[in-house]
This record gives C-alpha cells, sequence and structure tokens, in this order.
C-alpha cells in the first residue's frame, strides 16, 4: 500500500481515491505545482490535505472564509491532525500561541486567511520556516477568487503571486470547484501557474436534479419546494437584500426555520445565523450571493433560486452546495422575464467597463438560454464547462418534457443573417436586419440591402432574442468575446442551414408538474429508520459536547451506512467509508454500544 492510500484509509477513513485525486495527491506530494478544478463535493481538500502529511514541514492553506477555517481545522482535529488557523477572529493570546506551536514544527496544516498572509509579520515568519525547510506547500483555496471577472473577486488573491517569487521552491496547488475557460487562464496567469499540471475533473454532480419554472406566485412555489424537503438543511437565493428579508420572514411564518443572511446585515448576526445553519439541523438560510463560498456543509439537501442568477458559472457555484455528502439533492428555480430586465439593467447601470459590460451580458445571455432549454438541463450546464454528457434523465427536461415551438425557419434566417453580415456582429444588430430595422448602423453598414434583410419581420423581438440564445446554448452558433460578442456559425449549424434538421424552443408555460423525489437517496426504512434516528441523535449530542458541527464528527452518509450494515465489531465499524482510524478510537466503542442496545 502506498503512503498516500495508507493516510487515506488511516487517517480519513475511505477506502479509495475517486476520479483524479490519486494522480493530484501522488503530483502535489513529488513537489510540483497544480491547477486542480474539481466540483464541490468532489474532495479537492484532500488533495492538498494527503501531500501535506507526506511532505515534511508545514502546509500553508489559504482560505477566503473564518467559519470554512474553523470547520476544516475542527474536522482535521477530529481526525487526529495537528492543524489550526490563524485569521481576526483568534484573539491576540490564541495567535500567539498557534504561531509558536508553528513556528517549533508542531503544525501539519495552518490556515490562513490571504490578507494575513500577506501582511509583513507572516511573510517573514514564512521566510524564518522556508530557510530550515518548513514550508510543506501552499495551497490556495477558492482560487476563482483571483477573477476580476467574478462576484466573489478578492483583491488580496491578486498579490499571492508573491508565493511563487519568494519561494520558487515549494510547490504550490490551487484548487476552485468552478471556472469556465476564461476564468482558469485568468487563474493560471495571475498566480503565476502557466506552466502547472492542470487537473480537469468531470463537472457533472449527478446526485443532484435541476428544476426550473416561470414565476406565478413565486412565493407560493418556493413554499411548496420547501415542503418537499421537511425538516432539511437548504439554501434559498434572492438578489436583494430587501427580498432576503421579507422572504426569510415570510417562510418563518409558515413554520419554516428560516434565517435571512446578507451583507447589510450586522456582524454578530451573520456569524449567529451562520453557526446555527452549520449546526443544528433544518435550517434554512434565505441569503444573497454574499452567503455561501467555502460552507463546509455536506447534507444541504436542496439550493432555490428566486431571482435569475447572474451567469452559468455562478449557477453552478451556487447550486453545488447542495448534496455534497453525494446524496440525493435538488436544485429548484423559479424566474421570469423580468428577472432578465433587472439584470441586464443592473449590468447596463454598474461601474464596469464596456469589456465588463460585455461579458456579462453574454454570460447572462447563456444562462438564460439554459433555463429556455427544452432538452436535458445536465448537457447545456456541462457543455458549458467543455464538458459533453448524455441526456441524465434527472432534471425537469429529460423527466418531463416540456411542449415545444417549431422555429426551423426564423432558425434559418437567423444563421443566413449571421452568414451575410459576414459573422462579425451580435444578437441584438441581427434582430434590427431580420426585423427591417433602418437604424443608422444598418444603413451605414449597407445591410438594408442584404437578402436577408425585414425577412423577420413577421417574428417579434422577444422570439428573435430566444431563436438567438438557444442557437447559441446548442452550439449552432458561438460567441467571439474578443469581437464584442459577435456570433460565428460552427459545423453543427450546417444541416440546419440546408434544411436537414429541425428547431424547436420551448412554449411558456405557467403551471408545472411536481416531480417525484430525486433518486440515489438511501432512505432506511423500519427498524434501519430508526436506528438512523439514534445515531443522528447520538451525533447531535456528541457534536454540542465537543462544539463542533455534526456533521464533523460524521457525515449523513456514514451514518446511513452503518445503519444499512449494522456492524457488530470495531474491525467492521472500521470498514465503513468515513471512519478512520482516531475516530474509530474515539467513537467506536460508544457507537457499538448504541447498535447493540
Amino acid at each position: 500500500m502506498s503512503r498516500a492510500h495508507e493516510i487515506l484509509q488511516h487517517v480519513f477513513g475511505y477506502p479509495e481515491f475517486r476520479g483524479e485525486q490519486g494522480a493530484i495527491v501522488e503530483h502535489v506530494a513529488g513537489g510540483d505545482d497544480a491547477l486542480v478544478l474539481m466540483p464541490t463535493g468532489g474532495g479537492k481538500s484532500l488533495c492538498y490535505q494527503i501531500p501535506a502529511l507526506m511532505r515534511s514541514g508545514t502546509a500553508i492553506v489559504i482560505s477566503p472564509l473564518i467559519a470554512l477555517m474553523q470547520d476544516q481545522v475542527s474536522a482535521l482535529q477530529e481526525a487526529g491532525v495537528a492543524a489550526a488557523y490563524l485569521n481576526s477572529s483568534l484573539s491576540y493570546e490564541a495567535a500567539d500561541a498557534v504561531e509558536r506551536r508553528w513556528m517549533s514544527g508542531g503544525l501539519d496544516l495552518l490556515y490562513v486567511a490571504p490578507e494575513r498572509l500577506l501582511n509583513a509579520r507572516t511573510l517573514a515568519q514564512l521566510n524564518h520556516t522556508h530557510e530550515t525547510g518548513g514550508i510543506a506547500l501552499f495551497a490556495i483555496d477558492e482560487a476563482h477568487c483571483v477573477s476580476q471577472w467574478g462576484h466573489d473577486f478578492r483583491p488580496e488573491y491578486l498579490q499571492l503571486s508573491v508565493l511563487s517569487e519568494r519561494f520558487p521552491d515549494v510547490p504550490r496547488i490551487a484548487l476552485t470547484a468552478t471556472a469556465d475557460h476564461q476564468t482558469r487562464e485568468e487563474i493560471a496567469l495571475r498566480l503565476n501557474l502557466t506552466e502547472a499540471r492542470r487537473f480537469v475533473a468531470s463537472f457533472d454532480r449527478p446526485n443532484i436534479r435541476y428544476r426550473m419554472v416561470e414565476k406565478d406566485g413565486p412565493r407560493k412555489q418556493l413554499f411548496d419546494f420547501v415542503q418537499e424537503h421537511p425538516g432539511e438543511a437548504g439554501i434559498v437565493y434572492c438578489l436583494s437584500r430587501r427580498k432576503v428579508e421579507e422572504t426569510a420572514a415570510w417562510l418563518a411564518e409558515q413554520g419554516v426555520k428560516a434565517l435571512p443572511y446578507h451583507a447589510g446585515l450586522p456582524q454578530e448576526q451573520r456569524a449567529e445565523h451562520q453557526r446555527r445553519f452549520l449546526r443544528e439541523d433544518g435550517v434554512v438560510m434565505v441569503a444573497t450571493i454574499a452567503f455561501g463560498m467555502g460552507i463546509d456543509k455536506p447534507d444541504v439537501r436542496f439550493v432555490a433560486h428566486l431571482d435569475l442568477p447572474r451567469s452559468i458559472e455562478g449557477y453552478y457555484q451556487e447550486t453545488g452546495r447542495a448534496g455534497r455528502d453525494g446524496l440525493a439533492a435538488e436544485a429548484w428555480m423559479a424566474w421570469g422575464a423580468a428577472d432578465v430586465v433587472q439584470q441586464r439593467r443592473m449590468i447596463d447601470e454598474s461601474e464596469g467597463n464596456d469589456t465588463f459590460k460585455r461579458l456579462a451580458s453574454n454570460r447572462l445571455d447563456t444562462l438564460v438560454g439554459l433555463v429556455e432549454a427544452t432538452d436535458c438541463r445536465r448537457q447545456h450546464l456541462l457543455s458549458y464547462f467543455g464538458e459533453a454528457a448524455q441526456p441524465c434523465g434527472n432534471c425537469d427536461n429529460c423527466i418531463d418534457p416540456p411542449k415545444t415551438l417549431d422555429v426551423t425557419d426564423a432558425a434559418r434566417k437567423a444563421l443566413s443573417c449571421v452568414y451575410r453580415t459576414d459573422q462579425r456582429y451580435g444578437a441584438a444588430y441581427l434582430v434590427d436586419v431580420l426585423r427591417g430595422e433602418t437604424t443608422d448602423k444598418v444603413r451605414e453598414r449597407g445591410h438594408a440591402s442584404l437578402t436577408t434583410f425585414g425577412i423577420g419581420a413577421d417574428v417579434d423581438d422577444k422570439l428573435w432574442r430566444s431563436v438567438f440564445r438557444q442557437l447559441v446554448a446548442r452550439g449552432f452558433l458561438a460567441v467571439d468575446h474578443d469581437r464584442f460578442g459577435a456570433l460565428m456559425l460552427t459545423e453543427t449549424a450546417r444541416p440546419l442551414l440546408k434544411g436537414e434538421a429541425a428547431f424547436e424552443i420551448r412554449q411558456p408555460v405557467k403551471k408545472t408538474k411536481r416531480l417525484k423525489a430525486g433518486r440515489g437517496r438511501i432512505v432506511p426504512t423500519g427498524a434501519e429508520a430508526e436506528l438512523y434516528e439514534r445515531l443522528r441523535e447520538w451525533r447531535a449530542d456528541t457534536a454540542r459536547e465537543r462544539n463542533v458541527p455534526a456533521y464533523v464528527i460524521f457525515h449523513d452518509a456514514t451514518l446511513l451506512e452503518i445503519a444499512n450494515r449494522k456492524p457488530g465489531s470495531l474491525a467492521e465499524l472500521g470498514a465503513v467509508s468515513g471512519i478512520g482510524d482516531r475516530k474509530l478510537d474515539a467513537y467506536g466503542p460508544a457507537l457499538l454500544e448504541l447498535l447493540t442496545a
């Protein structure tokens, strides 16, 4: 057994690596740099935690969120790993104790906030530690925070290139759960990781069911959806702070354990609400996008959007907070045309430059293409990240296919117009040409004399925009971001242009059928159900005694496996996924006593 597998099994309690984990661990443990793109719940943390235990010295983990640091350190300590963190939540005395322990070589992993890492004192300590060979590696978590195009941008992350400049011989691993091609390149460039090996795992989260509905009394729609998940933890995202507070209050009035979270609340209230979400069962957090990044809670059973997100990347990242434990979860969204109008206004009124606004608008169009899609949602989502997939059978479109409208003729006219205008213009301009709008730009460019000018006058502007969005979403047209969003024909467009294929879009509908419960969930029944509930009660009591979130003790998936297998000895208990040597010693006797009671 390799050293990496030995740590995986005996420290963390997992029998085998998943996907690219093993290759990443060996690569980084060998002293090489890596850029890792892996979905939430895919096991990113192990990709640096295990190399940290394989190499001499202390691994320095840069993490942007205090709550994430605290939870990860608690989980490592439960597994018997010497870990600590340095951030603003510590008193001077507590921080001093951590620093002394670090300087004496007593830590395997040290988590630090980026601003803490970059201050003169910490850099001096790093220099001193480096001189004695005391830095095992640098891990930069949530690496997409370096992207100036994203809503999680952190200016301090731009300065992390100092690590490669000061400590070029120390391996670095940057990790993120979501990044489109442009963001990947930005991460590599800004963190000086252009030569690093890239590991891109599948972005598929097969345990998440995607469901999107048109708004028709959205509060009631949301409440009906939440009722499908009684007593389960979830997150509801809203666009504005006011809507967050009103929605949380309304859900609470309906008997839902709902709490608000946004950047405008007092820091103490945000911290308390986050603590309750992490440590209590069945809390529903109603929040803006200020909440969620780095929330290491594996048993979030649903994520709901009451407003349209800003991009597919943001949607993927936010929905990815559901089902981290691999059990079935749902991503639900209510959206309407007014959401698109509001988002466009926000882009137009933003302080970003023209390039920023153009990219934001293109990303919004791509997202709208996803919600308007008539075929598999997961295929569209994965296609955005450059990944091909078969229909999933686990989204609303696969389970309950929508009624469609045949717009083959309009689609062919749209493609012809792209070709006739030399593939140099965006959708808004092309719609003007198709509808025969004699604008100044159309006249100046001589496009009023084209054969495609005015051939779509009988189709309204709204439908034309939907046709173009779907042509892009399905790969018939590509967007050239370097030429101000110009649309270009792809090879896929050829059969449609030649009349050899049909093109349909979704018909607007108001009422949606309720889907059956998500697949993949391990729901115990009978005696197993009773045992599972006793295990959950034991875990809750133990977590309170140790002052940690319940999932730091064991994940739901581990308790479900125990309930189903009913191990009768420490050896059998140790074979359950998620139970390492330290946890077996600490909790094994109590679990066996509970199992035989």
